[in-house]
């Protein structure tokens, strides 16, 4: 007896909490690594506007591991859902076409009121967002590559941020002068 179900409109089957599929040719850090891959994608490809294709999937990120294709994907959606509250719907069932969709609340009135703090937790929720893809690690120099990309860059004055490798640095924690250190998970030795 199985426990899949399918979700209406999203075109993926949901998972309940059954064993992982097909493990025996992958390790489980090789799924994983599938699976930030493919929430780094689907990502990427909202956060720029570009068609979300399943073939793409496929092919981009999936490749050898299709025999655990639902499981990365089934996993994925979770992660989509649990960190950054976005949901994958299938909105062309033919050319089987996705989008991403928030499934947070409408913020109204006092709750659209911005300052400081507001901007900064955001700040801090990307970091640990991509930390977290990392694999709940990531270097500096990695760090500050995905915010340059983003462009906050640590030796310019932000506009909102302020002095962003000062924010970065003691707000956030990461301590200055220790460069060398891993993001995320024990703290890394001093150098």
């Amino acid at each position: 007896m199985s426990q899949r179900k399918r979700s209406k409109g999203s075109g993926f089957s949901q998972v309940g909490n059954l064993p992982p599929l097909n493990l025996e040719r992958h390790s489980r850090e090789q799924v994983d690594q599938k699976v930030s891959e493919l929430v780094q994608f689907l990502l990427v490809k909202d956060q720029k506007k570009i068609p979300i294709k399943r073939s793409d999937i496929l092919k981009k990120v999936i490749g050898e591991y299709k025999d655990v294709y639902s499981e990365i994907v089934n996993r994925a959606g979770r992660t989509l859902q649990q960190v950054f509250g976005l949901q994958l719907v299938e909105i062309d069932t033919k050319h089987h076409i996705y989008i991403l969709i928030s499934t947070l609340p409408r913020a109204e009135g006092e709750n659209l009121r911005q300052d400081d703090q507001t901007a900064k937790l955001g700040l801090l929720s990307v970091i640990l967002s991509f930390i977290f893809m990392k694999g709940n690690s990531a270097k500096d120099g990695a760090v500050w590559e995905f915010l340059r990309r983003l462009r906050v860059h640590p030796g310019e004055r932000h506009e909102v941020f302020g002095d962003v490798k000062k924010l970065v640095m003691e707000e956030f924690g990461q301590d200055p002068g220790h460069w060398g250190a891993s993001w995320g998970g024990p703290r890394a030795p001093r150098h």
